[in-house]
């Protein structure tokens, strides 16, 4: 992933799906993702998870249970996710939500082979 995102359309509707978990987002040029939080956390745009370079990625464990406890919209860019960790220090911007959603099963399954790689769980 790159700090730069090619996706540049805006979002019209963002809901917040308390029982599943799932952040829906819907986009100006018709595009839909649901992302689930513990996707979302272990894809944390802050320097704690992307560590500050390529290669010094902080693997995120035990987060399937995680869950989003506050959104909170920064400028006309972005979003701040507030999860049930504490975490809370990664900016979403809008660019980076589609690109989530765009890539989610690539994504999903790199992460989970790096968890079997490190011998590390979701729970």
């Amino acid at each position: 992933m790159s700090g730069q995102s090619a996706y540049s359309a805006n979002p019209v509707e963002i809901k917040l799906h308390a029982v599943s978990q799932q952040l829906e987002v819907a986009y100006d040029d018709g595009a839909s993702f649901s992302l689930a939080a513990e996707y979302l956390r272990v894809y944390s745009p802050s320097a704690e998870v992307r560590g500050h370079g390529v290669g010094n990625e902080v693997l995120q464990v035990g987060k399937k249970q995680v869950a989003i406890t506050a959104l909170e919209p920064v400028g006309h860019y972005a979003l701040k996710i507030v999860f049930s960790d504490g975490h809370d220090s990664g900016l979403y911007s809008w660019a980076y939500l589609y690109e989530l959603g765009v890539k989610h099963d690539q994504y999903w399954q790199d992460y989970l082979n790096r968890l079997a790689a490190a011998g590390a769980s979701r729970e």
